[in-house]
């Protein structure tokens, strides 16, 4: 039996690879990838990359016909969208539904997409999918507005599934082209490794679902394989713990056996800074079988353990801790 044809695209991305190094034994992946932030290095031998852009119909033609289409293109973080608000807007919009349009007529049964925990602002957690979307910049105003695209497509396309994530703060390895748009967990790691001390925004009590890119997949590998029909659903994904950034520090010095202690600095984000950051995993896991398997200092040691040398960070990824984004 030919086995499942999976379309990733953002493939070569951060969350991206890692999804098709986890299935490209199991399934017929193909990962599409404008390389904006991906690098095709990340990928394993066995999964087909393709260099082009999700939102280019022709592109997305002549991929062949696959049984579901996992979307993480599209611009990933708040600070993308700073200089070029536009074109971020339509990388975001316009891919999404060209890779619907793409999924529906070519019988895939499956859309599954990206969407963002920072949509819901600074609503005190737990952080429920029933609880009103609080759009605090552009980012999270373009995941909201995919969510109800997916909605409107699902009513007049049934027969499609559209089923979003909503992810916490996540991090794991292959995050070395993302520069300063990478986790604070790879950045503070990246920087203490070469004995920087890590920048922290006022007293480092904020609090992040530092959830593991494993997991990630994990829980939308369950919404893939189900058999159950979905229609249109959103799921958080996190861990239903929260870490403040010194914990997070500490962590990370324990995993390198170093004493490097951060740089406090006052907090530079005026508007819409998330202070804390709390998963209600309720629902995927209810509904899906959900458990997170990846404990905070278990994903830290492998993080390290995947930087084996800092000097593999690039120029413009070291002065990523100079510049951390919070995320």
């Amino acid at each position: 039996m030919a086995k499942k044809r999976i379309l990733v695209t953002g493939g070569a991305g951060f969350i991206g690879s890692n999804f098709c190094n986890t299935h490209c034994n199991t399934y017929d992946v193909t990962a599409l990838d404008n390389l904006f932030l991906g690098d095709p290095e990340h990928l394993l031998p066995e999964v087909t990359f393709v260099e082009g852009d999700a939102a280019d119909r022709k592109t997305l033609d002549g991929l062949g016909l696959f049984d579901c289409v996992v979307h993480f293109a599209g611009t990933s973080s708040a600070p993308m969208f700073l200089e070029h608000v536009v074109d971020a807007y339509r990388n975001s919009i316009l891919s999404y539904l060209e890779v619907l349009e793409f999924a529906n007529r070519t019988g895939a049964k499956k859309v599954l997409y990206a969407s963002t925990s920072s949509l819901y602002g600074n609503t005190p957690p737990p952080l429920a999918e029933d609880q009103p979307p609080v759009p605090t910049n552009h980012y999270s105003v373009t995941k909201i507005a995919m969510e109800h695209i997916s909605a409107c497509y699902q009513r007049t396309h049934p027969q499609l599934d559209t089923i979003g994530f909503r992810f916490m703060s996540v991090y794991g390895p292959h995050e070395e082209h993302k520069g300063i748009f990478a986790n604070l967990i790879s950045q503070f790691a990246w920087g203490m490794m070469r004995g920087e001390q890590p920048i922290v925004y006022g007293d480092g009590k904020q609090t992040r679902d530092f959830t593991n890119v494993q997991d990630v997949v994990q829980g939308i590998t369950r919404a893939m394989e189900t058999k159950t029909r979905l229609g249109n659903q959103i799921f958080n994904i996190g861990t239903g713990k929260s870490t403040t950034i010194l914990d997070v520090i500490a962590a990370i010095n324990r995993s390198l056996g170093t004493n490097v202690p951060p740089r406090h600095i006052e907090n530079p984000v005026r508007e819409s800074y998330i202070y804390s950051q709390l998963a209600d995993i309720g629902k995927i896991r209810t509904m899906l079988g959900y458990e997170p398997s990846v404990p905070l200092e278990a994903g830290i040691r492998d993080l390290v353990a995947h930087t084996k040398n800092p000097a593999q960070v690039s120029a413009r990824d070291r002065r990523a801790q100079a510049n951390a984004i919070p995320t």
